[in-house]
């Protein structure tokens, strides 16, 4: 289960569409917009961006390494791009497997690759008037 949407994220459905009698562990994770950017001005929410058929590839991608590295594991992957205002989820990410430690290191492996790999950028729109600004993984875009 792999998306990009453009409006809320409903994860109690992704979550009922991941759940597997074979699935003994499931972890979730969302990535809430914050009301502060990493050098602690205030932010009134996010804009994203995405070249979305290289992101839904790439989630492809990233899932089967999870699957190769921890074997029975069903990955989902939702992110929401547009203007999304702050205490919205901008990401959602999923991992089922037979056991929890499993679903766990899968779970943090994707959320960790898909912030480096994705297709996908973000804006911070700063509360205080300022110029909005391109952020990467790795800080300012140039």
């Amino acid at each position: 289960m792999f998306g990009i949407v453009r409006t809320p994220i409903d994860v109690p459905a992704m979550e009922a569409e991941m759940r597997e009698a074979g699935c003994g562990g499931m972890v979730t994770f969302v990535g809430i917009v914050r009301d502060r950017a990493d050098d602690g001005r205030a932010v009134d929410g996010l804009a994203y961006e995405a070249y979305e058929p290289m992101a839904l590839e790439e989630f492809a991608r990233i899932a089967g390494e999870a699957r190769a590295r921890w074997g029975e594991v069903r990955i989902a992957i939702v992110h929401r791009i547009g203007d999304i205002p702050v205490g919205e989820i901008a990401v959602a990410v999923i991992a089922a497997a037979p056991h929890r430690a499993e679903a766990f290191a899968a779970c943090a492996y994707t959320v960790d690759e898909l912030k480096q790999r994705a297709q996908i950028w973000k804006k911070e729109r700063y509360a205080d008037g300022t110029p909005d600004r391109w952020r990467t993984n790795e800080g300012e875009a140039p």
